[in-house]
């Protein structure tokens, strides 16, 4: 088991689409799924009965956290009593509030971990978060009735890097990726606390040497972006500690439940908003290493803040300035639903850009990007987790720079 790929968290990974008689309860009362011989390799084939703990998730785009809920699958020989005849294993599932969400074509993955429970999880036909969990695994042709499995996660395409550890912990998995060769000087450098993001963003720069934006606009911004994500866990896992270890006790030397609410939500909520001004951070000096001129944070119509503005909020506000030549780009490390507000955030440029680190979003969204002139933009390194029809339509960061620039140097 190496440390860094899938194979540090699941012992195998069985995916498959949900058939009308295991999602609808109108026409099966069954509540079974049929394993397959190659699941049954890291699954097991017990001689009885035998009740394995499981964790349910339901996914759906417009749902920021999954549905979670605790219960069961029950693996079993249906034909036990049948001597004559070979073995059938199948799963037998509880009614769980995951289950009753199931629907037909639904994507569903079954995954063993390393304590024998399991992961159930089930993400909406169509989705955003179904496609990114089909790529995450390496599932890319579900169209047959069973299952398809994957055993050996310690291949490149399993290795655990900043696109899919977001996918990971959508799903619950903790990824620790640390670098404890640097915590010393954070702690040094920061007092012992949290910097300012830009300060951390500085940093995390600073610690990966010989990289040059001008030659690799796209890769350097995910190495930043990756350098900072493993730096940022390395201090937060160490500040965690420290808190944690001197407790929530409050004044009358009783546990401090609000306390502990309130740190805990902080943890999360730095973890949500640090991500997407990083991002910000890192492309403001790849900007600037570009020489591009920009604004950002710019205010525009009805008070908006696009995330930047080029060449200028002067410009922007000029009416005698071609808007031909304006720029506007909205950034969100994740998009969602939000990737609305961006239509919204300068009325005199018709065509919008839009950069973001989320994997492979639906093609119902970026048809409808498509249809509101929303331009979207990833790194080139994340490409491959589209369709081949949606990557002819993505822009990389060094082309959008290039489109920036060519603007910039018109007469």
């Amino acid at each position: 088991m190496k440390s860094g790929y899938l194979s540090e968290y699941f012992v195998g990974v069985a995916a498959k689409r949900l058939s009308a008689v295991e999602a609808d309860r109108t026409r099966s009362n069954q509540h079974e799924y049929q394993a397959t011989k190659s699941m049954l390799a890291f699954m097991g084939k017990p001689a009885e009965s035998t009740r394995i703990p499981a964790r349910f998730l339901y996914l759906t785009d417009d749902e920021a956290e999954p549905l979670v809920e605790d219960a069961f699958l029950t693996l079993y020989d249906s034909r036990k009593d049948q001597p004559h005849r070979s073995a059938e294993y199948r799963f037998y599932f509880p009614t769980t509030a995951v289950s009753l969400s199931a629907a037909e074509g639904d994507l569903l993955v079954i995954a063993k971990r390393h304590d024998g429970s399991l992961l159930v999880v089930i993400a909406e036909n169509g989705s955003s978060v179904s496609a990114q969990i089909e790529w995450l695994f390496g599932f890319t042709d579900l169209a047959h009735p069973g299952f398809s499995v994957k055993s050996e996660l310690e291949t490149e395409e399993d290795r655990v890097a900043f696109a899919s550890r977001f996918i990971l912990e959508n799903i619950g998995i903790v990824v620790e990726a640390t670098a404890e060769d640097h915590l010393d000087a954070m702690l040094e450098k920061f007092k012992g606390g949290f910097p300012t993001t830009r300060e951390f963003s500085a940093f995390a720069r600073s610690t990966l040497k010989g990289l040059n934006p001008l030659d690799d606009q796209d890769g350097v911004l995910m190495a930043w972006m990756e350098q900072e994500e493993i730096l940022f866990r390395t201090l937060e896992r160490h500040l965690i500690a420290d808190r944690l270890a001197s407790g929530f006790i409050g004044g009358d030397a009783s546990v401090d439940v609000d306390g502990f609410l309130s740190f805990s939500l902080s943890v999360q909520n730095r973890r949500k908003s640090r991500v997407g001004l990083a991002l910000e951070n890192h492309l403001e000096l790849l900007f600037t290493e570009c020489g591009i001129q920009y604004k950002r944070t710019a205010v525009t119509e009805n008070k908006a803040k696009p995330d930047f503005i080029f060449p200028s909020d002067t410009a922007y506000h000029d009416p005698a300035f071609n808007p031909l030549r304006l720029t506007m780009l909205g950034v969100k490390s994740t998009c969602k639903d939000r990737w609305r507000q961006v239509l919204a955030e300068a009325d005199r440029i018709d065509h919008k850009h839009l950069l973001t680190l989320e994997t492979s979003i639906s093609r119902h969204q970026t048809d409808e990007m498509q249809a509101k002139n929303l331009q979207l933009i990833l790194p080139r390194g994340l490409h491959g987790t589209y369709t081949p029809e949606q990557q002819a339509w993505l822009m990389d960061v060094a082309s959008f720079t290039a489109l920036v620039r060519e603007r910039q140097d018109a007469d």
